[in-house]
């Protein structure tokens, strides 16, 4: 699923407002790291993530990195944070209304 402009625009508002859940450290992106983020955007769809300074991984590259493996959108990156969606698959929280186009 592709985000669209406006869909995007309305995450980046909402993401604004949250602090970083998940902060990627020296050990990089591990196999603990996506499981973390996997069980935490199932529960939220939108999250927000921290890279630590001198890792040799920027905001960007570990955004890239985390959305292929855990199948969700980037939907901003600003420094070293970045936000990333995904639709839960879980029926007992609520879930984010995109506006349609």
């Amino acid at each position: 699923m592709t985000l669209t402009k406006k869909q995007t625009k309305q995450l980046r508002a909402l993401g604004q407002k949250l602090s970083p859940l998940l902060i990627i450290g020296k050990n990089g992106i591990t196999d603990a790291t996506i499981k973390q983020a996997d069980e935490t955007i199932e529960k939220r769809e939108l999250i927000k993530c921290q890279v630590l300074p001198d890792i040799g991984v920027d905001a960007k590259e570990a955004a890239q990195e985390l959305c292929d493996k855990l199948h969700a959108e980037v939907v901003q990156i600003i420094g070293n944070r970045f936000v990333i969606y995904r639709e839960s698959h879980r029926d007992d929280i609520e879930k984010i209304r995109l506006v349609r186009e």
